[in-house]
């Protein structure tokens, strides 16, 4: 039997069971993104990452 991530539609929390335990919601299955040697969006991530780290808000 193979366990995959899934999160909740409606709590967002993480789960392996088939239903959320907080809600019985819909879960959907998380798949890391590919790796790619061409990351198009590295720039933009690691921007946001050090914006996150150095506590900035963005919504301004």
């Amino acid at each position: 039997m193979k366990m995959k991530m899934h999160r909740c539609n409606s709590c967002n929390i993480y789960t392996i069971k088939n239903t959320c335990p907080n809600c019985d919601g819909d879960l959907n299955v998380i798949y890391p993104p590919k790796y790619s040697i061409e990351d198009k969006y590295g720039k933009y991530r690691r921007k946001l990452k050090e914006e996150a780290l150095n506590g900035e808000n963005f919504n301004e």
